[in-house]
């Protein structure tokens, strides 16, 4: 007998890196500031006004990028799925609590967390997500 299964990928971050996501790192996915007709690079929205949810690797992925100290980034922490495709649609992604007496310098730059795309959500919907008491809609890839 041979048996099949599936594996939901971690909760916990791909990856995480100071700045933003380029085309080198992954397919950018239009995300409505859009790849033009040529198939030129799509510009990442800035993070400056807040967080900044994107799909990455054709969907594989999700990029958060949060502005903040450089010294105490914006890292995310884990993923949830709060309500799956065809319920909602919708997933959390909590941060990494910095210690209220860290020391962090007053400099404002971008952040990316990297999480894999939870296998009870789609990309074939728009995905709202909550971060920092904030929701962010990510458009159909």
């Amino acid at each position: 007998m041979f048996l099949l299964s599936g594996c939901n990928p971690p909760s916990t971050p791909a990856e995480d890196f100071p700045g933003v996501p380029t085309e080198a790192d992954a397919d950018v996915v239009d995300v409505d500031s859009g790849t033009d007709p040529a198939g030129d690079e799509v510009e990442m929205p800035s993070s400056e006004d807040g967080p900044v949810v994107v799909w990455w690797a054709d969907g594989g992925q999700l990029a958060l990028t949060i502005s903040g100290s450089s010294t105490c980034p914006v890292v995310g922490e884990q993923i949830r799925v709060l309500e799956p495709a065809g319920e909602g649609n919708r997933v959390a992604i909590d941060l990494v609590e910095q210690p209220a007496d860290q020391v962090c310098t007053m400099d404002f730059v971008p952040h990316t967390t990297l999480f894999w795309t939870p296998t009870t959500v789609t990309t074939t919907e728009p995905l709202v997500v909550e971060v920092a008491d904030t929701e962010v809609t990510v458009p159909v890839k």
